[in-house]
């Protein structure tokens, strides 16, 4: 799952999406749900988020204490969450900056970049769904890709780190009793995968390999938002059975 992007790509989105998720939180209120969580509210948002950004710039560190239960309590006694989430994003943005090039830290994903690229394409993506999740909680309704806009290079790249890493981990419940192959096509950027299933492990190639049995297609930002859960403007062709089976299965969460 190789990244097209550069480093300061990656750093330039996690600053935009974290602005986003800032402002949008500030709008929506603390106390606001959140359309596209709905056991969520904007808090639980901010906190969640706030969170990783401690704990994957302590992991660049290499800190051995990092606690995320102690991370979570600083929210909660914080006299101000925002201010609070804007000083985890510096912070991991600075690590990130500053971190050796072959810094070793723990990565999760197989074939993953090295891990300060893994970690800044990583939490790129996070900040950006997270991002959506408050403009979500602002407009009281999952938004549109035109509403968030997000550049094509960077909703192609998210669509693979999905499809070629987080689905193959073998840990999902997307499965078909019956094999059959998956073609996301994103008609802006002409990035395409297939993606094979069955009762196996998931399969995804980069490219056209074979005939579908459904195709999802989309500009890149559709497609990331709605194969993220987070819009639903995919175009199916084929069997539309397999969109509702990958919306009721495909749920990536902390762990």
């Amino acid at each position: 799952m190789p990244t097209h992007l550069s480093l300061d790509d990656h750093l330039t989105a996690l600053r935009r999406s974290g602005d986003l998720l800032r402002d949008a939180a500030a709008s929506a209120g603390l106390d606001a749900t959140v359309p596209t969580c709905p056991a969520w509210n904007v808090a639980d948002l901010v906190t969640h988020q706030g969170m990783v950004h401690r704990w994957a710039a302590a992991n660049l560190r290499g800190d051995r204490d990092s606690d995320t239960d102690a991370f979570v309590a600083e929210a909660a006694a914080a006299s101000d969450l925002l201010a609070w989430f804007d000083e985890g994003l510096q912070a991991v943005l600075d690590t990130l900056a500053s971190a050796p090039e072959d810094v070793a830290a723990l990565v999760f994903l197989r074939d993953a970049p090295p891990p300060r690229r893994f970690w800044a394409r990583r939490q790129a993506h996070e900040t950006t769904i997270h991002g959506v999740d408050a403009v979500a909680a602002s407009l009281g309704r999952w938004p549109t890709a035109d509403r968030i806009g997000i550049e094509p290079a960077l909703a192609a790249d998210g669509i693979d780190e999905l499809l070629t890493g987080f689905i193959t981990r073998g840990k999902g419940k997307l499965h078909t009793e019956q094999p059959c192959t998956l073609v996301v096509r994103a008609e802006d950027t002409g990035h395409a995968w297939t993606v094979q299933l069955s009762d196996a492990p998931i399969v995804t190639t980069v490219g056209l390999t074979e005939p579908a049995d459904a195709v999802f297609t989309g500009s890149a930002a559709q497609l990331y938002l709605s194969l993220w859960n987070r819009a639903d403007e995919l175009t199916v062709v084929g069997d539309a059975g397999l969109a509702k089976l990958w919306r009721d299965n495909v749920h990536v969460r902390w762990s």
